[in-house]
């Protein structure tokens, strides 16, 4: 069974949006993973199918209403039980490669989009879920996290990137960012490919890639570092 992702949204038409075109794109008409999305507007009340109202206590903003969102949870259920429920939220766990790597090797996941202020707290104690956040800032609403979300695991499905090899290399994988890379022409502006790259020395090559990477992740990701030391035993001097 491919890999699917369920979406809650109030805006549905924002999927699959740019996971259309590009290796998901092709991978979505190949049938290796699939969506759909369950509008959280067809459980709303009222001529409006108004979904949110104004937050217990006073302040800005609006708050979607936990017995509407929840009406759209069970309804997406129905076929989608052992899909794992997922909140898009900035108080959520950050989101990681590990994470990613985790709800890839799963059978999909149900992703539920916030708008306005956020939810009614009673809706997240009554149908728990993974809370994730993409990072410390603030988005309109949880489809963009949700794209982002489903690009990281998308690529990561048997069968979406030509090798499996360039997904292992990649930045964050082993707790490192990625090795610089090089292409043609073989001086641009003045600026030559590194000599060990044409060597032919495939032992040269993978041990200057693993020495440029664990350089550049000392140098501007110390937190990375850190873990990355502690992991593999690395001298850190």
């Amino acid at each position: 069974m491919a890999w699917h992702a369920q979406i809650i949204s109030l805006m549905p038409d924002l999927f699959p949006g740019p996971l259309a075109q590009g290796l998901a794109g092709r991978a979505l008409k190949e049938g290796l993973w699939s969506l759909n999305c369950t509008p959280m507007r067809d459980f709303g009340e009222g001529r409006h199918k108004n979904v949110d109202d104004t937050p217990a206590g006073g302040g800005v903003g609006m708050i979607m209403r936990a017995d509407i969102a929840a009406a759209a949870i069970d309804t997406a259920r129905q076929d989608h039980a052992h899909l794992p429920l997922v909140y898009l939220t900035p108080r959520g766990r950050p989101l990681t490669q590990g994470l990613v790597r985790d709800l890839a090797a799963g059978p999909g996941a149900m992703l539920f989009c916030s708008r306005f202020e956020g939810v009614d707290e009673r809706l997240l104690e009554a149908r728990p879920g993974l809370e994730i956040s993409l990072g410390d800032y603030i988005l309109s609403g949880g489809e963009i996290a949700s794209l982002c979300l489903l690009d990281a695991i998308i690529r990561l499905l048997p069968g979406v990137m030509g090798k499996a090899e360039s997904a292992e290399s990649e930045s964050f994988e082993e707790d490192l960012l990625e090795y610089p890379h090089y292409t043609r022409p073989q001086i641009w502006e003045g600026r030559p490919i590194p000599d060990v790259l044409t060597s032919g020395d495939h032992q040269r090559v993978a041990k200057w890639r693993r020495a440029a990477a664990e350089s550049l992740t000392k140098m501007r990701r110390p937190d990375l570092w850190a873990r990355y030391i502690k992991k593999y035993g690395k001298n850190a001097d």
